[in-house]
């Protein structure tokens, strides 16, 4: 396998499986864990319809509870592999591994140091997973590669042609001391990408990771681009997220066309005890033959999964309600990695 023929897959290609780790008391869900995991049951219940699903759990009381609710909601087993290990938390679109390919069927599993979105939590045990899994024998033959840079995956989107979308406000929190072209060179060389388009603009309050981009715009397929749109100009965001379209408006296709925009509509404000939460449509997942949107139980649901079913066209869109996910500041994508198709054993 050389390293000119490794590039990062688009999230619509063929996917072997999706991985999450399953909530419990030693995370930050404590609180509200029971409604929790009705999230979790119902996206393992949307993937395991299209594809397999590994569910990394703490310890075999919690594999045996998770399957009992699993099993509760009727969601097939069958298409489930439990895999046991220590994690801090269940962001694992931002500690699990960032997987390359190459047309031969070879895979890098590309490990960049986390650090709790710049050691604002506790990260030491989820640093680790990827290591982990690996160990566990997980992901076969493929190439592990440790990287000690900051970065996680939500930080980043990919158009599986060698074009990466990231946000300056999130790595320059990570890498204060490093300029743009520094970074750009960085990503790069670790994620084998020919050009790196940056955003300025695009943030959520509420949101702990200093803007991933996962949360704002996303790639999809054909040349377009799903943003999260706010079209009140009462709300805080109305600005930021006006210059962040209007940004996107101005990128290019390698070509030099302009990207067909999905802007997306702004739920209402959800606040909880003071604190308002980060309520974004842009924070979808995208299996076989699916897309899985959250739902936060807004009037803007419907139509936020009309326009990313229309910007992923033959896909099964189906919702799945994330309001509780969003009290810990982040959404669907957020606690999914998918798994590219051949690399799951």
């Amino acid at each position: 396998m050389t390293n000119s023929i490794l590039r990062l897959p688009a999230e619509w290609e063929p996917q072997s499986a999706v991985l999450i780790a399953w909530p419990h008391a030693d995370t930050d869900w404590a609180e509200r864990l029971a409604q929790v995991e009705t999230t979790y049951v119902a996206l393992a219940g949307a993937v395991t319809r299209f594809q397999s699903l590994i569910i990394v759990v703490a310890d075999a009381a919690l594999r045996a509870h998770a399957e009992q609710q699993l099993r509760a909601a009727g969601v097939d087993l069958s298409r489930i592999r439990f895999v046991e290990l220590p994690y801090d938390d269940t962001w694992l679109r931002d500690s699990g591994p960032i997987t390359l390919k190459d047309g031969h069927g070879a895979f890098q599993l590309t490990d960049f140091r986390f650090t709790g979105w710049g050691g604002k939590f506790g990260a030491e045990q989820d640093d680790a997973l990827i290591a982990g899994l690996v160990q566990a024998g997980v992901f076969g033959q493929a190439a592990h590669k440790r990287i000690d840079w900051a970065l996680e995956g939500g930080g980043i989107e990919s158009d599986g042609e060698g074009t990466v979308l990231t946000t300056w406000r999130c790595l320059t929190q990570r890498h204060p001391e490093q300029s743009r072209e520094a970074m750009s060179d960085i990503l790069s060389d670790s994620l084998h990408a020919k050009r790196i388009l940056w955003l300025d603009y695009g943030y959520l309050e509420g949101d702990d990771t200093d803007a991933h981009i996962d949360t704002l715009a996303r790639f999809a397929p054909g040349d377009r681009i799903v943003f999260q749109a706010c079209d009140d100009a009462s709300d805080p965001h109305h600005d930021e997220l006006q210059k962040m379209a209007a940004e996107l408006a101005a990128l290019r296709t390698p070509d030099g066309r302009p990207y067909q925009l999905y802007p997306l509509p702004w739920a209402q404000p959800i606040v909880d005890e003071g604190r308002r939460l980060a309520a974004s449509y842009a924070n979808y997942l995208i299996v076989n033959g699916a897309v899985l949107v959250p739902a936060y139980g807004d009037k803007a649901d419907d139509e936020a999964a009309r326009i990313i079913g229309e910007a992923h066209p033959g896909r099964v869109v189906v919702q799945v309600p994330c309001r509780p996910l969003i009290w810990q500041n982040g959404s669907l994508h957020c606690i999914t990695m998918q798994l590219p198709a051949g690399i799951a054993h």
